[in-house]
């Protein structure tokens, strides 16, 4: 029974008052291995975040703005994810999937402000690469202590305003129809599938976000790596060439990655999205993309390796 709470003034509508997850419920069979799979990537991404988190923290050879940035980075992988994962696995175990207005609407903010604080991380990094590699000399004076901390700190709290707004807009509208939410967790394409009004300005405020908080930090991104791309490749030797590939390919995966599933997801009309491609995709952005995170950056990354290898020997006997 759905459960779809207190009937409009109107009479002839009920108002939502809490929503239904879906989620994978049409695999019943898949349950248990589907809660397995996501328990150990889950783990999978706390560890490698978090190991990644330490050592750029404590190895002497990591106190660069480039692992001051991924820090940064690993840390907001670990609350990422803890926004949707542990509700998913819970659900995975029970019958009750219900999630109340105000907490479904939690669950989307802190996800939108996770998400665009990942898109600017990302573009600052790329920023870092750039200083790098196009303005070597001058790279110890511009990225300095200080503004590192300065693009930092805008990366955390530039989306938190944005959403508050954002997220207050979109549950402001009204919801009369099913209460099913057929996904797993509080993402925008299936909420606003849900609302029963007219959606078309908040669609378009949709892809307004989108372009300001998504498409703008990736041509960024793909601008920098333009400039960067051209001057590696008017290096003479072939070692240095290899080296400045070597130092941005990690970063280029990741962005890829992330940047690919989130713009299909979110620039695409109301009308073409279907429920199952939306939660492939969002599995994609959501679980397997921070996955890979820590794996490529530290399979692809001589400095964190050779770190990783000094640091586990002295935890193992610790």
């Amino acid at each position: 029974m759905e459960s779809l709470g207190q009937s409009s003034p109107q009479g002839n509508q009920t108002t939502i008052t809490d929503f239904i997850f879906i989620g994978f419920s049409d695999v019943p069979d898949l349950q248990e291995f589907l809660f397995g799979m996501f328990l150990i990537i889950y783990g999978i991404i706390l560890m490698g975040n978090s190991l990644i988190t330490l050592i750029t923290k404590v190895d002497p050879s990591l106190q660069t703005p480039m692992y001051f940035f991924l820090r940064n980075f690993s840390f907001l992988e670990i609350c990422y994810v803890s926004v949707t994962i542990p509700r998913l696995l819970t659900d995975l175990c029970r019958q009750n999937r219900s999630i109340s207005f105000l907490a479904c609407a939690i669950q989307m903010y802190f996800f939108l402000v996770f998400g665009a604080t990942e898109c600017f991380i990302l573009t600052a990094m790329a920023y870092d690469r750039y200083v790098a590699i196009c303005n070597p000399l001058l790279y110890p004076l511009i990225m300095n202590g200080r503004l590192c901390i300065q693009l930092a700190a805008g990366c955390w709290v530039t989306g938190i305003p944005v959403h508050i707004g954002f997220t207050y807009l979109i549950f402001s509208l009204p919801f009369c129809g099913s209460n099913q939410l057929n996904h797993f967790f509080c993402d925008i394409p299936p909420i606003l599938q849900l609302a029963c009004g007219d959606t078309f300005m908040i669609e378009i405020l949709v892809y307004v976000v989108c372009a300001l908080v998504v498409t703008i930090p990736f041509m960024l991104i793909l601008g920098s790596y333009v400039k960067i791309i051209s001057t590696i490749l008017k290096l003479p030797s072939v070692a240095g060439r290899a080296k400045a590939f070597s130092t941005c390919s990690s970063h280029l995966m990741v962005v890829a990655l992330f940047f690919g599933s989130g713009i299909i997801t979110y620039s695409r009309p109301k009308s073409s999205h279907s429920t199952g491609m939306d939660k492939f995709l969002s599995l994609f952005y959501t679980i397997v993309t921070p996955m890979f995170n820590p794996i490529i950056y530290c399979l692809r990354n001589k400095d964190v390796l050779a770190a990783l290898k000094k640091f586990l020997p002295k935890w193992i006997v610790l």
